[in-house]
């Protein structure tokens, strides 16, 4: 992982002061391999690997996933709200917010819309048996 703070120094320290790689690895405690890997880099900006929290929700996904499936094929005024879905998940024992369980819902639902749009593209691609 590059820090920016860090090659801003050694790139400035070398390119406009002229201070060697030996000096410049003793100023700052590290290796001169590093420094030289430094100077090397095109790299500008940090990057980080993409942060991924476990959620109260995970032990409930797959339970809300089928509770979210079966209210699909309900008619309209059978279904139940995701404040009914959330209380439901709370008497299994799930402690966390109606918000999580909103945005499980949303992004549930976008999941499932791509797969029908993906499968009509791939029916409709299809030539004709004609």
């Amino acid at each position: 992982m590059i820090d920016v703070a860090l090659l801003g120094i050694i790139r400035r320290w070398h390119l406009r002061d002229q201070v060697p790689l030996r000096e410049i690895a003793r100023r700052l405690g590290i290796s001169r391999n590093t420094v030289r890997r430094y100077l090397r880099s095109e790299i500008t900006e940090p990057s980080y690997a993409e942060r991924r929290a476990s959620s109260a929700l995970d032990k409930y996904s797959l339970q809300l996933s089928g509770w979210l499936k079966a209210e699909t094929v309900k008619p309209r005024k059978q279904r139940r709200n995701l404040k009914q879905i959330h209380e439901d998940l709370k008497e299994l024992g799930y402690e966390g917010s109606y918000d999580r369980v909103a945005a499980f819902a949303r992004q549930w639902k976008a999941g499932q819309s791509d797969r029908v749009n993906s499968a009509s593209k791939r029916t409709a691609d299809r030539p004709s048996g004609d």
